[in-house]
Parts: structure tokens; C-alpha cells; sequence
């Protein structure tokens, strides 16, 4: 069995890739590589970038001891067969219809037999975070990531639950109705950058911005402790449900998690007082460690029927 594979984390404007070590699950120290990507390119130049972050990694190992590669790829995509589903989203259209294994197979020059899986992105943190992460040591987990949408996954005892009454439909909560719109509307960062400007007027890019006032502006506290308690609030019935022991939580927006976080545990502790919450350590590793458990073939056969249904 070849000992090392590569994990790349599909984001938004960009792509991350490393080289992970199959043996002791640790990324190879001086092999991550990070390029922006213009998601509203043409195909053919995101696939271009793709490849060019891709073959960055690869040329810092031997491609011998290659064993695959494992993508964390946000959705509407067909986690089974690689190919790009992107419609509505404001990002990757022109990729729609595409077999990404194929392109990126040509453009990286590595035959058919080379193994290219892919899981939703939000699940592959998950599963990174219940192997090898803070929550590794609980059997039911929750996972979200907080950023430009409302990332989440229910793991047991280390594989995704997507069927049953314990969880929501496709096993994440981002569609879920909520107030006047869905989850993903209240919970994500366009959400604190629309309020913010309906309060004072003033534009922000990011969450990031507000809370660097948070201490002293009150329409900036007052979001932060909106947040907080509502998304306790939203996420208290599934948890409660899925009896989690813990709720791991990474992404851009738990840098502002001291503004929110106690109006957030404090309306969990209301009803599931036994549910940890945890920030997660491995940051944007998780995401491309969890794509890389992929490339366990015991761990494979465990998951592969599960990826048509997210």
C-alpha cells in the first residue's frame, strides 16, 4: 500500500491541497499549497488552477508513494461519479456537467487506476475532527462550519449519519426553515454583513470587521448576541435527537467566537446540559485530512453508499 495521498479543500475562491502521511495521518509538513481561484471563470481556467495547486503538492513528493486523492468539495455536486453539479450558487457554474476526475486526471497526468474520491466538504471537517480532532473521544458528533454558509454533519462513531429520525434530511441543517427563510440565511456570514448595514449603514466585508469593534459598538454586540442565541435556540431539538456529546465548530467566523459563544452555550446548557462544545484545532486542515480517510479502503467501504445522498 502506497503511504502518502493528497487532501484538497474546495473553497469558495479557493483551493488548498497537502500531502498527508497515510500511516500517522499527519500532513507533511512544507507540502500545503493554497491558490485563489476565480469561481466565476470559465471551466477551463478553473480547472487550470485546480490542477496548477494540485501538481504544487504532488512535486513535493515521490509520485510513487501516491495513493490517491481525497476532495472535500462543497455541493450540489455527484460525490460518486466526480462530477460538478454547481447551479444557483453564485460559484463554479461554468463547471456544471463536468467530470472533474477526468480534467484534472489529464491535466495532472495520472492514469485511470489513481483513486480520486470526493465528500461534501462540511463532512470531511466532520470526519477529520472525529478521527483525529477534538471530538474524537465522542461517539455522536456534531459538526459545523461557520463561514460564507452554515456547514454542518452528524457523525457516529466516526461515519456520517444522513438516514433516520435522529437527524434532518441529507444529515445537515443548512436547509431547514428558519424565521423567514432557511437556516443557511441566519447562521452564515452574509447574514451579519446585511444586518450590519440595515443597522448603521456602514458596508463590511466580513465578520471579521465587526468584531474588531464588538467591544465598544453596541449594534455589533447586539448581532453577535443574536446569533449566538438563536442559533442555540435553532440547534437544541437536533441535538437533543441526535443525543450528541459533543458539538466540534470550525470555520472563519469562530474567530468572533467570544463575542457569541456564551449566548450560544448558555441556550444549549438549557436543554442539553451533558453536550460539550468545542472549537476545533485542526482549522482549515480538517477539511483536507477528512478527504484523505477517503484513501482507507476499510474506512471507503463504509462511506461509499452514503455519498449519493448528500
Amino acid at each position: 500500500m502506497n503511504s502518502v495521498a493528497i487532501g484538497v479543500d474546495i473553497g469558495g475562491s479557493h483551493i488548498c491541497s497537502a500531502a498527508v502521511d497515510l500511516t500517522t495521518h499527519n500532513i507533511i509538513s512544507g507540502t500545503r499549497n493554497e491558490l485563489k481561484i476565480n469561481n466565476k471563470a470559465d471551466a477551463g481556467e478553473i480547472l487550470d488552477g485546480w490542477s496548477k495547486a494540485i501538481e504544487g503538492t504532488i512535486s513535493l513528493i515521490d509520485r510513487n508513494e501516491l495513493a490517491g486523492i481525497g476532495f472535500a468539495m462543497p455541493g450540489p455536486f455527484d460525490y460518486p461519479n466526480g462530477i460538478a453539479l454547481f447551479k444557483r450558487v453564485e460559484k463554479y457554474e461554468s463547471l456544471y456537467g463536468v467530470n472533474i476526475s477526468e480534467q484534472l486526471r489529464l491535466r495532472l497526468q495520472l492514469g485511470a487506476n489513481m483513486p480520486f474520491r470526493y465528500i461534501n466538504d462540511a463532512t470531511a471537517f466532520a470526519i477529520a475532527e472525529a478521527w483525529i480532532g477534538k471530538a474524537g473521544n465522542y461517539s455522536r458528533v456534531i459538526a459545523l462550519t461557520l463561514g460564507t454558509g452554515f456547514g454542518s454533519a452528524f457523525i457516529h462513531n466516526g461515519i456520517p449519519v444522513l438516514l433516520g429520525e435522529t437527524v434532518p434530511e441529507m444529515g445537515c441543517v443548512w436547509h431547514i426553515p428558519y424565521k423567514n427563510g432557511i437556516a443557511n440565511d441566519y447562521f452564515s456570514t452574509p447574514w451579519f454583513t446585511r444586518k450590519y448595514f440595515e443597522k448603521t449603514g456602514v458596508k463590511v466585508s466580513g465578520v471579521k470587521e465587526i468584531a474588531e469593534s464588538a467591544g465598544n459598538d453596541e449594534v455589533a454586540f447586539s448581532l453577535f448576541k443574536e446569533y449566538g442565541s438563536d442559533m442555540g435556540d435553532f440547534l437544541a431539538p437536533w441535538i437533543e435527537k441526535f443525543d450528541a456529546g459533543v458539538i466540534v465548530i470550525g470555520g472563519n467566523i469562530t474567530g468572533a467566537f467570544p463575542f457569541f459563544g456564551n449566548y450560544l452555550r448558555d441556550k444549549i446548557e438549557r436543554t442539553n446540559p451533558r453536550t460539550e462544545i468545542l472549537l476545533s484545532d485542526l482549522g482549515e486542515n480538517a477539511a483536507i485530512v477528512g478527504g484523505v480517510r477517503l484513501l482507507d479502503e476499510i474506512y471507503w467501504k463504509e462511506v461509499k453508499d452514503l455519498l449519493p445522498l448528500m
